[in-house]
Parts: C-alpha cells; sequence; structure tokens
C-alpha cells in the first residue's frame, strides 16, 4: 500500500515550487532560487513515479471494464498483465523512494584500508582492495586523493587514506567497512597451498565543516614529519607531513600528500573529524537493537563481511549470503552488482521496520 495522502501532498508541494521558481523575486534571490531548485530535484523522482503510478491504475480500470466489450476484451486481456506488473514496480520503487534519507549519503568518503593478518600477502591484499575501489571510482567519474599512505615490500599497502569525491559516493560505499578475508595461493608458495589473509576497510563520510565535530585543542598532540616517498617531487615536501594523535580516544592521523604544512595539517583535521563521527556512528549501530542492525551488520571494523576466494573466481558477501562468480572482473573495479545488492538489502530491511512501526 501507498501512502496516498502524503504523495498528493508532495506533488502539490513539486507543483508550487514550479510556480515559484517562475516567479521574478524568487528569480532574483540567488539563495532561495537554489534551495528551490534542489527540493523540486529532490521531490521529481517520487513525483514522477507516483504520476505514472496513478496513470497506470486508470489504464488498468478502463482495461477491466473493457472486458465485458466483445470487441475490446481480447485487447484488454493483452495489456493488463503488463500493466499489473509496471503497477508492482512502481509501488516498490515509490516506496523505496520513501524512505528516509541519511544526510550522509551525498557526502565525500575518506576511505581507510590497512593490512590485516597473513603478513606479506595481507598488504599485497590491500593494495589490490585500494585499486578496485579506485577503478570503480573511475568508472562513476570520482576524484581519488591519497592523504596518507604507508607502503609495504613487493608493492602493497600496510595502510593507505584517501579522500574520495564526487556525486553520492558515500551513498553507495558506506557498506564496504569491515573485515576483507582472501583466500589465494600467494606468488611466493611453491607447494601451492592456499593461503588466508585480511585487510580492514573503513569507509567514513567526509565532514564538510570540521566546526561539526566539537574537538577541544587541548586534547590534541600536533606533530610534523617528514613526507615518506622516495626524492624527485617529493623533494620539496621535506617536514611538512603532519600527524595529529586524539588523546581522549588514541586515534592518530596524518596527512603528507600535500604541498605545505597548513594543507596537511587542515587535511588532517578533516579525517580526524570523519574518523571521531564514525566512532560516534559506531557507539550508536552498538547501541540499537539487534534487529536494526542486522540490516548489513553494523560497519564496525571487527566484522569479516566478504571472501575473495581466488582459485574458485568466487566473492561472497557474508551479511546478505551474496555469492557472485565474477571476482577476476570485481577485482578491476566491476563491484556495482555487489553495492547494488547491498543497497537493495538494506531498503528492503529498512521498509520492512517501516511496515511495522
Amino acid at each position: 500500500m501507498l501512502p496516498k495522502d502524503k504523495l498528493e501532498s508532495l506533488t502539490a508541494r513539486y507543483r508550487e515550487i514550479e510556480e515559484l521558481l517562475c516567479q521574478p523575486n524568487v528569480v532574483s534571490d540567488t539563495k532561495r532560487y537554489t534551495q528551490l531548485t534542489k527540493e523540486r530535484a529532490d521531490l521529481q523522482e517520487v513525483v514522477e513515479a507516483w504520476t505514472r503510478y496513478c496513470q497506470v491504475v486508470e489504464d488498468i480500470a478502463g482495461h477491466k471494464e473493457a472486458l465485458s466489450d466483445p470487441d475490446l476484451r481480447e485487447l484488454a486481456e493483452e495489456e493488463i498483465p503488463g500493466l499489473e506488473t509496471e503497477r508492482k514496480a512502481l509501488e516498490t520503487g515509490i516506496n523505496v523512494l520513501l524512505l528516509p534519507e541519511d544526510h550522509n549519503d551525498e557526502r565525500n568518503t575518506i576511505l581507510e584500508i590497512r593490512s590485516g593478518t597473513g603478513g606479506e600477502e595481507a598488504a599485497l591484499f590491500a593494495a589490490d582492495l585500494f585499486r578496485m575501489y579506485s577503478r570503480y571510482a573511475e568508472t562513476q567519474g570520482w576524484k581519488v586523493e591519497v592523504s596518507s599512505l604507508s607502503e609495504a615490500s613487493a608493492g602493497g599497502i600496510k595502510e593507505v587514506i584517501a579522500e574520495i569525491s564526487g556525486d553520492n559516493v558515500y551513498s553507495k560505499l558506506r557498506f564496504e567497512g569491515g573485515v576483507h578475508r582472501v583466500q589465494r595461493i600467494p606468488t611466493t608458495e611453491s607447494q601451492g597451498r592456499i593461503h588466508t589473509s585480511t585487510a580492514t576497510v573503513a569507509d567514513m563520510p567526509e565532514v564538510d565543516d570540521i566546526d561539526e565535530v566539537k574537538i577541544d585543542p587541548n586534547d590534541l598532540e600536533i606533530s610534523t614529519t617528514a613526507a615518506g616517498g622516495p626524492g624527485g617531487q617529493h623533494v620539496n615536501r621535506t617536514m611538512s607531513a603532519v600527524q595529529i594523535k586524539h588523546l581522549p580516544t588514541g586515534i592518530m592521523v596524518r596527512s603528507e600528500q600535500q604541498r605545505s604544512q597548513h594543507q596537511n595539517k587542515a587535511k588532517a583535521m578533516q579525517i580526524l573529524s570523519a574518523k571521531l563521527l564514525d566512532l560516534e556512528r559506531e557507539a550508536q549501530a552498538s547501541a540499537i537493537s539487534s534487529e536494526r542492525r542486522s540490516m548489513v551488520g553494523t560497519g564496525e571494523r571487527s566484522e569479516k563481511i566478504r571472501t575473495y576466494n581466488f582459485p574458485q573466481n568466487r566473492v561472497t558477501d557474508h551479511r546478505i549470503q551474496l555469492t557472485l562468480h565474477n571476482l577476476d572482473r570485481m577485482m578491476e573495479g566491476n563491484v556495482e552488482e555487489m553495492l547494488t545488492a547491498l543497497r537493495s538489502h538494506h531498503q528492503a530491511e529498512l521498509m520492512k521496520q517501516q511496515a511495522k512501526s
């Protein structure tokens, strides 16, 4: 069932906004015009879907009436099944569009990947994951900017922190946080034995304004160090890297990729703010009911979320019990199918919760 009154109210507001946007006094008010334009864009999809839904329901009623007409009966019988299928699809889609929005969905993301158990192989897997997300970002037209990078031997990564910016980044990557496990034969394994290693991923919504998070300057321990990396372009970055430790939580962040110490400090504060918000979000998640947390897990770093089995070209997400046999393509950045399945599961669970309330 659809909330008809709410949908008609949203439609009325959409029409009202369209009229307001034609008025000279609104057009000349840049701030109000921008706000109304955004509100209209937010409403457009659900209003168009509701308009189409009403038309389909009307068409179904018309065809059912035509069943009593011998001349129109055959045509009506052909049309009704397709219209009923469209009606059901529209109803599901509208319910999804009416779900409460997460204000973080449109934000950029701070992505953090750390190698876990497994030594050199874990570091190589961490590098593979970063490459996977970076390639996916390319397909989305997103920008990836590394803030901090600690490399391991043989091309692996001990830790990387990067900002991914673009349209709806957090909305798509929000369920990637947790322990990722890999099963494969390392290149150094002469006996052909499969090894199991892990890497930890954290994806945090970027803080647009660090003032969103109240941080007492007295709680910070700030130091400067030499930026890592070889010579060449890195020579001019000597002592420009900034490391900040948040004493109450023990969280430590570092930024070394910017050109100046000032820029690195600003970037490090942004990362710290995102981490503190993420810490608060995890605390809230652990406080709510287990039923609510089970939607797609809490996103806690300790939670094993996915297994990548290279010998079988198989990847399994343990939260939604989804197994795909396209691991080779996924590691090249083709992760949309997995991300879409996670979002769909989350939306379905949200709708169940709404139906109960």
